[in-house]
């Protein structure tokens, strides 16, 4: 489809740039002071904030005109879904760890997987929690202690082992379905979770399974560990593989996160862990964790459609025109710009919520599938965010060895990450991962300009 010529002004790009330079700045100002997490000490939305601010200065037309934008663009339909889906999937996690669901997922895969091979263990054990509960760092923090544990008991390197830890967490965070980057991903281009997700696994997949495989060669342990029998409920897994299964079915994600978070619950009751008190607060406790990406996402679908009506985002578009010359690059395109973007903010789901609406619009023009493009968006974000040593999860999970490993003896053993970026690359050559878009070809009549994320 043609969409009409929007007008172009590079100005217009200038709040997005403040925005940009305070979330940055002042993380590379704390982390020179020896600031912990030097770059989440400046929430996000408060940044974002500002750019807004200032795009009523900058911006042409009057208050009225940007203020009506602004609203426009925080209320779009996209939008609202978006941060639906980000509090009931907080709601959904913190219900389902209060009930000691991620301790017996732990526990089961230590349990059942033979000492000898604990690391290809680890690694599937983060893969799993990380698809189930959708987060990283939430991953990292319930594994990272206890392979630091087994490392030390075995004689396993450990930075090989964190790094083992790293792959499997970034996993899940690119493909769980209630994964905050995937939902960014998915309703920025317009397509379904389960389409997504079944473009997406057969390109991840082929990584993960090359780095069992050098797991199995390479790291097994000098000294074979104890077993030791961990105590488990198979009952509280259930909610996890309840939730995957039923949102790859395809059956609406609303219907299954309200599913989920009500057998979590339900389960926790039985069990004594919850009661009914206890079990609503923590649907609170998960509304409230999500308040930070609730508001940026809002924040940043207003700013953006205000760029994009004063014709920053055309401005973009005639730029990166020069430089794409079909579909292929299209692609590399818009992975570059995410993983870029990630690069200079550390946060892969703010990364693709900024990338998302270039990457639609570059969508329609060059005829690159928005399933392909979600995936591409998520799995250029996760890579970069796994490997750079000033990210959420790298910062969290060097602090539990205090000291004693450095992001750079890391990064060179991230085996996932880097077979991922080979992996995607490849894909855009060879298409492997198409299956689903060749058997249900996008409908490129369906979009309409107005119904884009901006």
């Amino acid at each position: 489809m043609e969409y009409k010529k929007m007008p172009s002004d590079g100005k217009a790009l200038i709040p997005f740039l403040i925005f940009v330079a305070i979330y940055l700045g002042s993380g590379l100002i704390l982390e020179y002071q020896g600031v912990e997490m030097a770059f989440y000490q400046l929430p996000a939305p408060v940044a974002i904030f500002c750019g807004i601010i200032s795009a009523f200065f900058i911006l042409k037309g009057t208050i009225d005109d940007k203020f009506d934008a602004l609203i426009d663009g925080c209320g779009n339909k996209d939008i609202i879904i978006m941060c639906t889906i980000y509090l009931l999937a907080g709601a959904f996690a913190a219900v389902a760890k209060a009930m000691g669901g991620v301790e017996s997922t732990i526990n089961l895969g230590l349990t059942y997987i033979p000492p000898e091979y604990i690391t290809v263990g680890l690694f599937i054990i983060a893969c799993f929690i990380s698809i189930s509960t959708g987060t990283a760092v939430g991953t990292i923090v319930a594994i990272a202690p206890i392979a630091i544990g087994l490392a030390e008991k075995s004689g396993l390197s450990l930075p090989l082992t964190l790094a083992t830890v790293m792959g499997g967490a970034m996993f899940g965070d690119n493909l769980s379905v209630i994964s905050d980057t995937t939902i960014a991903a998915t309703r920025t281009q317009g397509c379904d979770m389960k389409d997504k997700f079944r473009v997406n696994i057969f390109i991840a997949a082929p990584a993960a399974i090359i780095t069992i495989l050098l797991l199995f060669i390479f790291a097994r342990p000098e000294v074979i560990p104890p077993i030791k029998i961990y105590e488990y409920s198979i009952i509280k897994v259930i909610p996890y593989l309840f939730v995957l299964i039923l949102a790859l079915i395809g059956i609406n994600v609303f219907v299954v996160l309200t599913g989920g978070i009500i057998l979590a619950g339900a389960i926790g009751i039985f069990y004594g862990d919850l009661n009914i008190l206890t079990f609503s607060q923590e649907i609170f406790n998960g509304f409230t964790g999500m308040i930070d990406i609730f508001l940026l996402s809002m924040f940043t679908g207003g700013l953006a459609n205000m760029i994009t009506k004063a014709g920053g985002i055309q401005f973009l578009l005639d730029k990166i025109e020069k430089m794409v010359k079909g579909k292929k690059s299209a692609e590399i395109g818009m992975g570059a710009l995410v993983a870029l973007t990630d690069a200079a903010v550390a946060n892969n789901t703010v990364a693709i919520i900024i990338n998302g609406p270039i990457a639609k619009e570059m969508c329609y023009k060059y005829k690159v599938d928005p399933r392909r493009s979600a995936s591409i968006l998520d799995i250029f974000s996760c890579i970069m965010q796994g490997i750079i040593p000033y990210g959420a999860q790298m910062l969290i999970l060097l602090s539990f060895t205090k000291g004693k490993v450095t992001p750079f003896e890391v990064i060179p053993l991230l085996w996932y990450q880097q077979l991922l970026l080979v992996s995607v690359i490849i894909s855009m050559f060879i298409p492997f991962a198409d299956g689903t878009i060749k058997r249900k070809p996008w409908n490129w009549n369906k979009g309409k300009e107005s119904d884009i994320l901006l």
